[in-house]
């Protein structure tokens, strides 16, 4: 199968349309950031720079770390940024772009996110690090793609009758990470989470400046929510998306959080920076 230009638009340099890379651009293993300004944050560890390019919100750095190579990447924020990046990362590997045809042999991404987030439930620690083993996406993504039974319906179904879930609002969708990339950053002194994706960051995740949110009330019904002493422990914008579109593509992928807001107990970290850092070493370590 050709791809036509309108499906798979490439531009005049040969790059792909939004992030402006070419195939030899990117490494296997790929670091996701939201912050355009983190993508520095993560590359100034590694030894070389081989690759700076940045268009719109996002930025590309490509590198080597003890003989590694790895790329890091702003996706800007929300599911709908990474629809974009996922799927122009699987492009670059398994679409030929000079017959605009899909390569017989797969290649397999490692993607690892590296994020801030915000905990729900009060035993955990501001300035702590969290791996989302699950995530659920209120902003249904997932619906726009056909695939296999790649979710989990009896935990959405609990979840809408434990919430009240509306029926005007996308049907919740519960994917997990990668098992192989959770392994890899498995330590005992990081909590294994359920995150929950939000659409928002204001709105959405209850919070009200002047417009007052429809279920102020669901901030405590997701606290709450408990399947099989499965609990969601946290709340971001981009980890549903990340893993509906690793899966559906053949990608491994893991969600980091660094949690510098909890939303129960009011507090927010008071080094939020030094604390994304410490993750960034750590997930650079595991991964060098």
């Amino acid at each position: 199968m050709q791809l036509k230009p309108a499906e798979l638009i490439i531009n005049e340099d040969g790059s792909i349309y939004h992030l402006n890379l070419l195939p030899e651009d990117i490494a296997t293993t790929i670091i996701t950031v939201g912050d355009p300004d983190r993508v520095h944050q993560v590359s100034r560890n590694f030894d070389t720079i081989e690759v700076r390019k940045g268009k719109r919100e996002f930025h590309t750095h490509t590198g080597h770390l003890n003989g590694k190579r790895i790329s890091v990447i702003s996706t800007g924020i929300g599911t709908d940024n990474i629809d974009i990046v996922l799927n122009e990362l699987d492009a670059l590997v398994n679409i030929d772009f000079d017959t605009r045809a899909l390569k017989e042999k797969h290649t397999s991404l490692n993607i690892i996110r590296i994020g801030t987030s915000g905990a729900i439930q009060p035993d955990i620690p501001i300035d702590s690090f969290l791996i989302s083993k699950y995530s659920i996406g209120f902003d249904g993504l997932l619906h726009f793609y056909e695939h296999d039974e790649i979710n989990h319906p009896k935990i959405e179904d609990e979840f809408i009758a434990h919430t009240g879930w509306s029926s005007e609002k996308a049907r919740p969708y519960v994917l997990s990470y990668s098992e192989k990339l959770g392994e890899l950053f498995s330590d005992n002194r990081i909590r294994l989470g359920f995150t929950a994706t939000n659409t928002g960051f204001y709105g959405p995740q209850q919070r009200q400046l002047r417009i007052k949110p429809s279920q102020m009330e669901l901030m405590e019904k997701l606290s709450s929510f408990n399947y099989n002493d499965i609990q969601l422990t946290n709340l971001e914008m981009e980890t549903s998306g990340i893993y509906a579109l690793a899966q559906m593509l053949g990608h491994q992928a893991v969600s980091l959080n660094c949690i510098l807001a909890n939303r129960s107990t009011g507090e927010f970290s008071t080094t939020p920076t030094e604390s994304v850092d410490k993750l960034i070493e750590f997930c650079l370590k595991r991964l060098a």
